[in-house]
C-alpha cells in the first residue's frame, strides 16, 4: 500500500514538474514546483455538517490541502501530527493565518463525527471534508493528482484506500508553489511553515 501512495505522489510532481527545495533561495524544505497549482475551486460538506467553499474560506491565508482518510495506517496520520507540531510552535496570531484541510478519500467509513474525533487528537483548528467519491475525483483532478482508489476487502471487511501521499501548500496567492510528499520530516514543517507566513510565494529553480 505505501507503493501505492508513494507513485500517487510521485505522479503528482512529475505532471507539474519539481526542482529540489534545497535549490530554492527561501530554504523551504518542501518541494518547489514549477508551474504553480492553482487553488481548486469547490464545496464539501464540513464536520458540523455545513458547505465549506474551499477557495472563499481559505482566501489570504496559508491553506495546507491534504486528501487521505482516517483508518489510514502511516502516511495521514504522520503528516497531520507534523503539520499540528509545527502549528503549535507558531504564535497565536500567525497560527490563525494557516488553515489546514483535510479532504476525506473514504467518506463510506469516515462519518463526520469519526473525522472530527480524529482530527481533534492532532489539533482541534484543522478542517475535515467529506463528499462522494464523484466529487472528490473531480476536485483532485484540478490540481492534477491521481484518484482515489479503494481496495477490494480483505477477509473482515477491512480495506485500504489509495491516495496522493501530498500535502500542497496554497500561498496568499492562492497558489501552491510547493508540496510536501510523504517523508519530510517534522523538522522541515516545523522550520517551513512561519516562513510561509511570513514569506511571499518563492520561485521555483528552472
Amino acid at each position: 500500500m505505501r507503493a501505492i501512495r508513494w507513485a500517487a505522489g510521485v505522479g503528482l510532481l512529475l505532471l507539474v514538474g519539481c526542482s529540489p527545495a534545497g535549490e530554492s533561495a527561501h530554504g523551504i524544505g518542501g518541494i518547489v514546483i514549477k508551474p504553480a497549482i492553482p487553488k481548486p475551486d469547490f464545496v464539501l460538506t464540513d464536520t458540523r455538517g455545513q458547505p465549506f467553499d474551499f477557495r472563499a474560506r481559505t482566501r489570504g491565508k496559508i491553506a495546507l490541502l491534504f486528501f487521505g482518510y482516517t483508518h489510514c495506517p502511516d502516511v495521514c496520520p504522520m503528516h497531520m501530527a507534523n503539520i499540528a507540531e509545527a502549528r503549535r510552535r507558531l504564535s497565536p496570531a500567525a497560527a490563525r493565518e494557516v488553515e489546514v484541510v483535510f479532504v476525506t478519500t473514504d467518506s463510506a467509513r469516515d462519518s463526520l463525527s469519526r473525522m472530527r474525533h480524529w482530527l481533534d487528537g492532532f489539533d482541534s483548528s484543522f478542517v475535515g471534508l467529506t463528499g462522494s467519491l464523484k466529487r472528490v475525483n473531480a476536485i483532485l483532478a484540478q490540481p492534477r493528482m491521481l484518484p482515489q482508489a479503494v481496495q477490494e476487502p480483505d477477509g473482515k471487511g477491512g480495506y485500504v484506500v489509495g491516495h496522493s501521499a501530498v500535502v500542497l501548500a496554497f500561498t496568499r496567492d492562492d497558489s501552491a508553489h510547493i508540496v510536501y510528499p510523504f517523508g519530510v520530516d517534522r523538522s522541515s514543517w516545523v522550520a517551513d511553515l512561519p516562513r510561509l507566513v511570513q514569506l511571499g510565494p518563492p520561485r521555483a529553480t528552472p
